[in-house]
């Protein structure tokens, strides 16, 4: 065994202490020239004033989610006109859905079904406007889709959301096989769909034949090196004072905040469906999204991890227009395409 002087474990133990925090020094950050013009503007917007605004009251929180809703309500239409897609509000298993349908479906999908679940830090983005990314899927990868309008604070706390997409999750058992369906979100939507997973396996019902959690909140209790290193640099969520981390931590309602059913990389991975994960460089849940793809291949399941340059929260999905949301979708598309039964 290799023996240590008293002096030298001490100077190797000051060496790691000092090692434990680095001070940057300030720097201009140059928007990327080697992405699409589409992504440059996206990058280039300045970060919102309000990026660390909570509301205070019930009223408050209304009234910020009427806010997104109503943004969403507004924008959806062209958007699903531009990608020839058409949405349909419905019911399945009791929770309120939007049906979307896109004018050509491959005939490799027709008999394919795509769960998808919004993001909004668990809070936002409810409406006809949560089914934005669906739309996409729709429209670039020719599949149908079910976008779940998911209960949310303060009409109903963890884990009302994570209940409403099982529920749709078995209703869609009844008219399609598990082999046959995917589910696919970003952010919350990415968290939903890993804990959705979970959920299923712990209650023995069916898995999808995979699953693709973009840029997943999978982590609420902090831990995670993009949480500093991309501070300030995410122009979407900027820092962890913002607004997201206690939006959700307002739905988790005083539950336990390790647990996998609200930070889903805490959960176990062994028997997981293929997964395909998306992020960016300015990503502040680059490092959530890192190890829950660290975890899949841990636990020995195939697992894709997607980074792109310079993109920031959620970038892939806020310009239909820009050539990396074509890239990320059709690389989504492609790989469910190789795991979803026909």
């Amino acid at each position: 065994m290799t023996r240590i002087g008293l002096g030298a474990a001490l100077a190797l133990l000051a060496g790691v202490a000092g090692a434990q925090e680095r001070t940057i020094p300030s720097r201009a950050l140059p928007t990327p020239t080697d992405v699409s013009p589409q992504m440059q503007a996206l990058i280039g917007r300045p970060i919102a004033p309000t990026y660390d605004v909570v509301p205070k009251t019930t009223d408050e929180w209304l009234a910020r989610q009427k806010a997104s809703a109503d943004g969403g309500a507004q924008s959806l239409p062209a958007l699903a006109q531009r990608l020839h897609v058409k949405v349909e509000k419905q019911q399945m298993g009791g929770v309120t859905v939007y049906a979307v349908t896109p004018d050509t479906v491959d005939p490799r999908n027709r008999n394919r079904l795509l769960i998808h679940i919004h993001g909004g830090c668990y809070v936002l983005g409810g409406g006809l406007g949560a089914a934005s990314e669906a739309v996409m899927m729709a429209g670039l990868g020719h599949y149908k889709v079910i976008s779940v309008d998911y209960r949310m604070p303060p009409a109903a706390y963890f884990p009302a959301a994570l209940d409403d997409v099982v529920s749709v999750w078995k209703e869609a058992l009844k008219t399609h096989q598990a082999k046959s369906m995917a589910i696919f979100g970003s952010s919350a939507g990415g968290a939903l769909t890993l804990e959705t997973v979970i959920r299923l396996k712990q209650l023995g019902l069916p898995l999808p034949a995979a699953i693709a959690p973009g840029t997943p909140m999978a982590d609420l209790t902090g831990v995670g090196d993009s949480f500093h290193t991309s501070a300030f640099v995410d122009n979407v969520l900027v820092s962890p004072e913002g607004f997201c981390d206690p939006a959700a931590q307002f739905y988790a309602h005083g539950h336990d905040l390790k647990d996998p059913l609200l930070s889903p990389v805490y959960g176990d991975y062994k028997g997981f469906p293929p997964a395909i994960l998306t992020t960016g460089t300015r990503d502040l849940l680059l490092s959530n999204t890192v190890r829950v793809h660290r975890k899949l291949k841990d636990a020995g399941v195939e697992a894709e991890l997607n980074v792109f340059e310079a993109m920031a929260h959620g970038g892939y999905s806020r310009d239909d227009t820009a050539p990396e949301t074509h890239q990320a979708f059709g690389d989504i598309a492609k790989f469910f395409d190789k795991h979803l039964s026909r």
